[in-house]
């Protein structure tokens, strides 16, 4: 059950498929250089294997656990691992150098975050919501206020929480009750429960800082009478310093099928009169910038996606490297199970996939930084790219990585089946993925109506065009593939515009259509990768690497690809069937 970074696999991606030599031409990033990338990903890679993987297991048996006064201890090791990283400054990487922090990449900081999430992922959940309020906080705050919160989350001394969800309010914002009172001193008097609160109460930070959606007394209906709101778990003094705790109290911690190291609170506030928050923006401006947050977030969820199904796939490679078991077909006894051309199968799918994943995310990554750091043209580009690209991400590596997950509990046969392998909890901790920051319907609610509608389909068709010129000079056998996935993605398409105006026809395509996407993204991945491994990559690579990258993007291409032109049938032709059904038919008589 240990660990290994995949780090030829990451420095490959970074170097040949990511566009990592564009977003070093940015001023924010002239500093970074591939030697800085290789050096940082080795030393992450050892925080990873050597400190953070061994908690995972135990701390899955463990569990978080309430105490009696409302505190929350965590599983033994994660207060000294949160710690580590702090010190080793990893909790610091993307955050702005005016705070302290290292101003570093996401096409970097996302390489670096999936050994985090690997290694555990319940433990590395506390990092990826602190590091999506670093980024709410750096885009929306007051100067006041950043100069507060941001230096000690950033040193990893605080984490951040993201508030939302209400007993009666989960995706339906419009719903939240929660109440902020406006005091003489300009701050907010808060007041509400919220629940499946990530990281809401823990031992592993001096202070926890929640950002929290409320409404004030005045506010518009529906969403857009919602404001955000900063409410310390232990208010801060002028001088920065600590000062007395504020009103808010964990009523529990959630039981729950998978991520147990990491508690899932239920947060009350206003229990003796009223939290204490702090307005951030304007009034009733507040699901915007959630939603900046959100974006952060999601992006990283899917890249959960990828971290969970690689920590899935090492092990079940290990156990069939070592499990005899039978005698594989033409070959002698005493051969491990990885001969088995089933087993073989699964694995290498398994392998194929997750580098289209992680090269894929990282090009989402040096989208994200260019659209946040180039110049106007620039931005404009890069935003509408990666405004495409990340509900794929999200829907298409999270629900894959439940699929692996499962695959790898497949290969170990029963003892996936047993706790004491470790496989089946890869399996439990992977199936969050595609619901929480929002379900795989939402994504494809966000790709199908904002991302192809909207715009009449012209962000998507940009992208079939970019595929199709990387085309050149890949070989014939995955290039040819390709070339037919775009052209029944382009038919796609045309079905879904002329179907614009029946939204329910669209929704209930949505998950097909980004499903065909992500497929179609990894195909896009894998060609560019045999292409780099069969032109220049010699210097940097092993030969033997090289060869396996041009196997697996073949592997991608045969095993993978065919399921989008199945996908693409089903959206062209079985939208009506499933229109047609009465939901009250659902329930058989």
């Amino acid at each position: 059950m240990t660990y290994t970074p995949p780090l030829n696999d990451m420095k490959f991606a970074l170097r040949y498929l990511s566009g990592f030599d564009d977003v070093v031409k940015l001023p924010a990033f002239s500093e970074i250089s591939l030697d800085l990338a290789d050096a940082i990903f080795d030393e992450a890679g050892k925080l990873a294997a050597d400190v953070i993987a061994p908690l995972n297991h135990p701390s899955d048996q463990q569990g978080a656990v309430r105490n009696q006064d409302g505190s929350v201890t965590t599983p033994d090791g994660f207060k000294q691992a949160y710690q580590a990283m702090g010190e080793g400054g990893w909790t610091a990487m993307e955050a702005a150098e005016t705070y302290g922090g290292q101003n570093m990449p996401m096409v970097i900081s996302a390489a670096v975050n999936e050994m985090w999430q690997s290694a555990s992922l319940a433990f590395s959940l506390c990092h990826l919501l602190t590091q999506g309020q670093i980024f709410a906080l750096g885009k929306s705050a007051s100067e006041e206020q950043k100069k507060t919160y941001l230096p000690p989350m950033i040193e990893g001394r605080w984490t951040g929480t993201m508030n939302l969800t209400e007993p009666q309010a989960g995706t339906d914002l419009a719903a939240i009750k929660s109440r902020a009172i406006k005091q003489d001193d300009g701050s907010y008097r808060i007041t509400g429960q919220k629940i499946y609160i990530t990281y809401g109460e823990h031992d592993m930070a001096e202070n926890i800082i929640h950002l929290v959606l409320a409404r004030t007394p005045d506010a518009p209906d529906g969403v857009k009478g919602i404001s955000v709101f900063l409410v310390p778990k232990i208010l801060v003094n002028a001088d920065g310093t600590l000062g007395e705790a504020n009103d808010v109290r964990c009523l529990s911690i959630e039981k729950k099928l998978g991520i147990k190291g990491s508690p899932t609170a239920v947060l009350q506030y206003g229990e003796n009169g009223g939290a204490t928050g702090y307005l951030v923006g304007e009034e009733n401006k507040g699901l915007g910038i959630m939603f900046g947050m959100m974006n952060h977030a999601r992006f990283a969820v899917g890249l959960q996606g990828l971290s969970i199904a690689e920590r899935a796939y090492q092990q079940a490679v290990d156990y069939a490297q070592n499990r005899i078991q039978g005698t594989p077909l033409d070959r002698k006894a005493g051969d491990p199970i990885s001969h088995h051309p089933d087993v073989l199968r699964l694995l290498s799918v398994m392998r194929a996939e997750l580098e289209a994943m992680r090269a894929l995310l990282l090009v989402g990554g040096a989208a994200l930084d260019t659209a946040h750091n180039g110049n106007e043209a620039e931005r404009a580009a890069a935003d509408t790219r990666a405004s495409l690209l990340i509900p794929i991400l999200k829907g298409w590596l999270t629900e894959r990585s439940v699929a692996m997950a499962s695959d790898a509990v497949q290969v170990h046969g029963g003892m996936g089946f047993i706790e004491e392998t470790g496989a089946a909890q890869h399996f439990r901790d992977s199936r969050i993925l595609p619901i929480y920051e929002g379900t795989t319907a939402i994504q494809a609610n966000d790709l199908i109506f904002r991302k192809t509608l909207r715009d009449n389909g012209v962000a998507v068709r940009e992208l079939l065009a970019e595929i199709s010129a990387d085309m050149k000079g890949v070989d014939a056998s995955l290039a040819d593939p390709m070339h037919k996935a775009v052209a029944a993605t382009d038919d796609t398409l045309e079905h879904l515009l002329a179907a614009a105006n029946d939204p329910r026809r669209a929704a209930v395509s949505g998950v097909n259509w980004l499903m065909q996407l992500g497929i179609l993204c990894g195909g896009w991945m894998m060609a560019r990768s045999a292409k780099a491994a069969e032109n220049g990559a010699s210097a940097d690579f092993s030969a033997e690497f090289l060869m396996a990258k041009q196997t697996t993007s073949l592997i991608y291409i045969q095993q993978c690809l065919p399921q989008l032109f199945s996908l693409s049938e089903m959206i062209c032709n079985g939208d009506d069937s499933v229109l047609r059904m009465q939901p009250e038919w659902l329930l058989r008589a």
